[in-house]
């Protein structure tokens, strides 16, 4: 069944009528877990801060959330089910077609917390006297061991050889320690880049141990590299050719204005020419660039401002984003030294007291409306945007309004990724995150943000793949079971009602042909129970049959021909084939509109059978037998199971 695909030749006959919204899809059919393998995911979710009276809820938050994940995943159709057992609290998850474990959980379970802080301003920083003991004791410890492991470095003239065993530093473990060229403002190394300043140390191993919030390092100066930093502005004038650019004018066109401004602009009326002309977002400031370092711009750019003298203005020079006008106005000697380190533990107040800096706010993940990727003109690095909701947007300009000049943390994941100044209110309910991402990274983290965060924390309890050999055994066995129950109507009817019972086998045919068909133009995915649906509606279309011929049997017995007899059966049959097919639809849609996933997709092919069936008792099965009718030798009232009373014609 997994191999049948809807014929080309329907397609080929709706591309001929122009009826192009009727092609159906030439895929094979949609298979559940059941039918194809896949993954089967059990977790389990963290009710301990939600009270009792809302968990219920929450559980129905945390299924809609991962559906709306495990689609944006590419999984279509998943089964997604709560189950409530005492304090256990689960979602079930089934992933046809999904054999990557790993790669299922990770996008489900990893939940991106966004959280935006601002600096907390109640630290109490007051140490009790066991608490000062407690440090004592512990940094006493670890300067020994620190020491000790400094001596076997300078003996060895080395840190490689110690690296792995001592260091707590993971991402430098694998490389000896190494770290690179570090400056005073990096914001994880720049303290020991101070250090080396202010020591003017020669090359090699430091004899001495370098401090550095929690932790202890032993440091290997490799060598030192002279730079500058440059405070740029600049003009920039896009065209139709440059990327995300939303002018109209040619690429000859911006060349010419950037020369014609180059030749007017100086120092003195830089700014002004920047606010009147610029295209990108720095014009507001006058073209203002900040300070500028090597390896953060694009390599075009970085040649162009470093190539020029302090207050020196540059002619027109293009770049992918299109034609700048550069002013270099400044410079400053900037040093970077090379360094490996061995960090070692070092226990400071803030690992007793456990201070945290940053202070929650009420605006957090759960407000944001949408979030996209866009990038930055000057630099071309990815950023997500954020837009909030209504609440959310209230909650940004308030925050936004009381810290005028403070920082607000952004933090994903529980690491801080963003902390901008605020330097005016900002309103409008937009806000930006920049983390040095790539535009994979970007995407992801988009993604994610607009399946939205999980209300409560969950954890994986159980995990099973379906194997698609199980899965082409189920198969197998379903339609095995559907061709031999069809086999065993066709010939009970054939036999009960013979020549009536084999037409309405023909009609039968029809039936599961519509049924194929609605399920590949509706992308039903089918599954045991899905099946099972249909096998019903099976019984159900042969039942609307065996009124008709009853009725019709009634009929030829009273005395009526054959024409008669069949327009009366119909006529009497159809108050009962409607009434009984009502109320099993009903059925079908409560089944399907209160149940879960599983129940659903029996709920919906067996709906859909019931309406087809109708269809096919009522002209299908009338146009075969009125069809029938117009042959002489096919009006015998035995062939339709019915006796003529004795003296009738």
């Amino acid at each position: 069944m997994a191999s049948v695909a809807f014929p080309a030749t329907w397609n080929g006959a709706m591309d001929v009528i122009g009826a192009e919204s009727l092609r159906m899809s030439e895929d094979s059919f949609r298979l559940g877990l059941d039918l194809q393998g896949g993954a089967h995911l059990v977790y389990e979710a963290d009710m301990s801060a939600i009270p009792e009276s809302e968990r219920t809820d929450a559980l129905e938050g945390v299924r809609d959330v991962i559906e709306r994940r495990v689609n944006a995943f590419g999984v279509s159709e998943p089964v997604v089910q709560t189950n409530i057992q005492g304090d256990h609290y689960r979602i079930i998850i089934e992933l046809a077609g999904v054999f990557d474990v790993s790669e299922a959980t990770k996008e489900i379970g990893e939940t991106p917390i966004l959280e935006f802080k601002i600096p907390n301003t109640e630290i109490n920083l007051d140490l009790t006297p066991e608490q000062e003991a407690e440090i004592e004791a512990a940094q006493d410890e670890e300067r020994t061991a620190a020491l000790n492991v400094l001596d076997l470095a300078l003996d060895a003239d080395s840190l490689s050889s110690f690296v792995e065993t001592y260091t707590i530093d993971a991402s430098t473990k694998d490389t000896d320690g190494y770290i690179g060229f570090v400056d005073v403002l990096d914001p994880v190394f720049g303290v020991l880049a101070e250090q080396i300043e202010e020591d003017r140390l020669r090359t090699g191993i430091i004899d001495g141990l370098y401090e550095s919030d929690s932790t202890m390092h032993i440091v290997d100066y490799l060598s030192l590299k002279e730079d500058v930093d440059v405070l740029g502005s600049h003009i920039l004038l896009c065209h139709n050719e440059s990327p995300r650019c939303t002018s109209e004018r040619t690429k000859v066109e911006a060349q010419l204005l950037a020369e014609e401004i180059a030749r007017d602009t100086t120092r003195n009326n830089f700014a002004e020419k920047a606010i009147e002309f610029s295209d990108d977002g720095s014009a507001e400031a006058g073209g203002d660039l900040d300070w500028l370092s090597r390896g953060v711009i694009t390599p075009d750019f970085e040649e162009a401002i470093f190539g020029l003298e302090d207050g020196e203005i540059s002619e027109a020079v293009e770049t992918s984003d299109g034609y700048h006008v550069i002013y270099r106005r400044d410079s400053r000697p900037r040093d970077t030294y090379e360094i490996a380190h061995i960090a070692m533990p070092w226990t400071t107040a803030s690992d007793i007291l456990i201070v945290d800096p940053w202070m929650n706010t009420e605006l957090s993940g759960e407000h944001v409306r949408s979030a996209s990727v866009a990038f930055d003109q000057n630099t071309n690095a990815p950023y997500v945007v954020l837009n909030f909701n209504g609440e959310g947007g209230d909650l940004f300009g308030t925050i936004t309004e009381d810290h005028v000049g403070q920082q607000i943390a952004i933090f994903l994941d529980a690491s801080i990724i963003s902390a901008p100044t605020v330097q005016q209110p900002i309103y409008g309910g937009e806000a930006s995150i920049t983390g040095g991402f790539t535009l994979e990274d970007a995407k992801t983290l988009s993604r994610r943000l607009n399946a939205g965060a999980l209300p409560v924390p969950i954890e994986l309890l159980s995990q099973q793949t379906v194997g698609p050999t199980l899965g082409a055994v189920s198969l197998e066995r379903s339609v095995n079971a559907a061709l031999i129950g069809f086999a065993l109507v066709a010939v009970f009817m054939i036999m009960y009602y013979r020549l009536a019972g084999l037409l309405s086998v023909f009609a039968l045919l029809v039936y599961a042909a519509v049924n194929m068909a609605l399920y590949k133009w509706l992308g039903v995915t089918l599954t045991l129970s899905s099946i099972a649906g249909f096998i019903l509606s099976v019984g159900m279309a042969v039942d609307a049959n065996v009124l008709i011929f009853e009725r019709l049997k009634e009929e030829l017995r009273s005395g009526r021909d054959l024409p008669t007899a069949i327009d009366e059966g119909f006529r009497r049959a159809w108050t009962s084939i409607r009434d009984g097919n009502l109320t099993t639809l009903i059925a079908a849609l409560v089944l399907f509109s209160m149940s879960t996933s599983f129940i659903k997709g029996f709920a919906l092919t067996l709906a859909l059978g019931i309406i087809v069936s109708m269809l096919t008792a009522i002209l299908v099965t009338r146009l075969l037998l009125k069809w029938a009718a117009g042959f002489k030798f096919l009006q015998s009232h035995w062939l339709y199971s019915g006796n003529r009373k004795k003296g009738s014609r």
